[in-house]
């Protein structure tokens, strides 16, 4: 709770001080923090000062924890260049996802400071962020003496900067108060669709949520007699786990205009049981009863990959990278047979659309704060992320440049509908939960009752209790 106090001073002292600084400033480009003033209130960053130097911690060592993903190959592929510019090493441990986050929690949680800098993901700022546990970036950013004017923070998608911009105020709005974190790679979660069978049965992509029930269906029942044996229609995931909702559950629910929860009186209520959030949970348990995998409740991100891979599911409404992985050249039996689609829109046209946000934080106990910052410069640069998504595969790129780059376009488009799915849902792509530090709880308490209605439950009585449940955890 102190950290958490010291913190919320800090904030206060960035967004009202104005006066002019010793060292000196960037522009904050849009991005909340800072103000215009470029002392952090006690931050590390305000010891940087002079001409901004990649040298100037020439010698000193970074150690970072990442997680297993091609983001992360690409990343190890480069470090050479990272060193050759900096005279910084980089020590490394890499932990599959399974036990990443608790390896990381466990880590932060005792203050050891073990890492500098670690991979998280923008959820996890409202968890490690209230703490005390994340360093506060915006003076890192604001400060030209720790930051070149090449690593153009106008560059990077507003949408993405945003999302790992927290007051730490449950319910409040994301892009105010701290940069906990910097976006690095990223997943919209779109739908992406078997062309062969598509093709055979005469079907094409659904522009509606009823269309997208009426497909999943319509393969389950006729893919097999067409030659696609046990191929059913739409690959979502269904353990019970907050992964479930984020993906395609959420984003189809942000697209027909509903919400986890409100603000009143600055107050986080539930309202995943207001009437129409019912009927949209009814509908797709019911979808996923008619054209889902058959044994849904066990499905993680990873079957529902592998079966689009396999030509068992003629569908995958999922992070796109889920997709992409699956439809690379000799990467699955069904590749050059994927093809990517936005996905239906909501009642009103809405392409509203969640995301996941792997990004690169840095541990507030590190006591390497300033090589720990030229790597987090470095590695959410133009020229590694440019390289990344080029000459390896850290695809979804954060920056405008390198989304608009010919070379990186030339290589997507060999996925048919990729980049024209990617630049027509990337403004309409944010978080769509509420922050808040119960987040994980709530989620994965969210997808235990989306469990008991796809098994027969009543849909109205089940989240009415979850709803009263979180009401006394969240608000």
């Amino acid at each position: 709770m102190d950290m958490h106090a010291h913190d919320r001073r800090r904030f206060l002292a960035i967004g009202a001080a104005a006066a002019a600084s010793a060292a000196p400033l960037l522009t904050a480009c849009g991005a909340g923090f800072g103000g215009g003033n470029s002392k952090g209130d006690g931050s590390a960053a305000d010891d940087v000062t002079g001409p901004f130097d990649w040298k100037r911690a020439k010698g000193r060592t970074v150690k970072a924890l990442l997680n297993k993903h091609p983001y992360t190959d690409a990343l190890i592929a480069d470090l050479k260049a990272f060193t050759e510019k900096t005279g910084i090493k980089v020590e490394y441990d890499v932990f599959p996802e399974d036990n990443y986050f608790d390896k990381l929690t466990v880590d932060l949680s005792s203050g050891r400071a073990s890492y500098d800098v670690f991979m998280l993901g923008a959820y996890m700022v409202w968890q490690y962020g209230p703490p005390g546990w994340l360093e506060d970036l915006g003076p890192w950013m604001l400060n030209s003496s720790a930051t070149g004017a090449e690593w153009d923070q106008a560059d990077f998608f507003p949408n993405l900067l945003a999302s790992d911009q927290w007051s730490l105020k449950a319910g409040a709005p994301l892009g105010q108060g701290g940069q906990y974190a910097l976006p690095w790679g990223w997943e919209t979660n779109v739908v992406a669709y078997n062309t062969e069978v598509f093709e055979k049965l005469g079907l094409k992509p659904a522009e509606t949520f009823d269309e997208l029930r009426e497909v999943a269906g319509a393969i389950t029942r006729r893919a097999p007699g067409a030659g696609f044996d046990g191929m059913y229609g739409v690959a979502v995931r269904g353990s019970r786990s907050w992964a479930t909702i984020h993906p395609g559950f959420m984003t189809m629910y942000a697209r027909n205009g509903l919400k986890d929860f409100t603000v009143e009186g600055g107050r986080v209520k539930p309202a995943m049981n207001s009437p129409e959030a019912i009927a949209f949970t009814r509908d797709w348990a019911e979808m996923v009863k008619k054209g889902g995998p058959p044994s849904w409740t066990s499905y993680t991100w990873y079957q529902c990959s592998s079966d689009l891979g396999a030509k068992k599911a003629g569908m995958l409404f999922d992070a796109d990278t889920a997709a992409y992985f699956q439809a690379v050249k000799g990467a699955s039996p069904a590749s050059g047979k994927i093809a990517f689609h936005p996905g239906p829109k909501g009642p009103d046209g809405s392409l509203a659309t969640n995301m996941w946000i792997w990004s690169l934080g840095m541990n507030a106990k590190s006591r390497n704060k300033s090589a720990a910052w030229l790597f987090l410069q470095w590695a959410t640069g133009k020229e590694h992320l440019r390289k990344g998504a080029i000459e390896y595969n850290h695809i979804d790129p954060v920056r405008k440049s390198v989304g608009q780059d010919p070379a990186y376009k030339a290589k997507m488009r060999a996925i048919p509908g990729f980049i024209e799915t990617f630049e027509t849902v990337v403004d309409q792509t944010k978080i769509q939960f509420t922050p808040q530090e119960q987040f994980f709880d709530a989620t994965t308490s969210w997808a235990a009752a989306l469990q008991e209605i796809y098994g027969g439950k009543n849909a109205s009585s089940v989240l009415n209790s979850l709803a009263g449940d979180l009401a006394s955890k969240v608000g």
